[in-house]
């Protein structure tokens, strides 16, 4: 099957895929600041360039999107059916890295945290947050 729209229409939607303030993560540093937590955002320094940074309660956060980072078993995460195995691969890719970035986060003694974009939907969005809050003040 061929794509529906021409080269430059898809490259324009393609280009409008943001990778830092997106709506999930903001929902989430909203939350954040009136629960009273400061924190810093996309720190070079880590690794993987966390979204969220509690260096006082040394953990990081990531706000993934199911699609991008392969949340499996997640109704928002399907393969395309046009460039199947490049997407496939792709996907692929980006997890082993999130692992990889994890990994060596955990080596560094800071605690990940991962909130998945399905989880900020409108019926689930209040206990996900609540949980994390309690994730990180577990370990203060």
């Amino acid at each position: 099957m061929s794509d529906q729209i021409n080269i430059s229409t898809r490259s324009f939607n393609m280009s409008q895929i943001k990778g830092k303030n997106t709506k999930p993560e903001i929902l989430v540093r909203k939350f954040l600041f009136s629960k009273g937590l400061r924190y810093r955002l996309n720190s070079r320094n880590l690794p993987g360039k966390p979204d969220i940074v509690l260096a006082k309660y040394n953990t990081v956060i990531f706000v993934n999107g199911c699609f991008w980072h392969g949340h499996a078993g997640c109704k928002y995460f399907t393969i395309p059916k046009t460039r199947t195995e490049w997407w496939r691969e792709k996907i692929n890719k980006n997890m082993e890295r999130d692992k990889k970035v994890i990994k060596e986060l955990n080596e560094r003694g800071w605690i990940v945290n991962t909130i998945w974009q399905c989880e900020l939907k409108v019926k689930n969005k209040e206990k996900a947050l609540n949980d994390l809050l309690i994730n990180i003040l577990k370990y203060q």
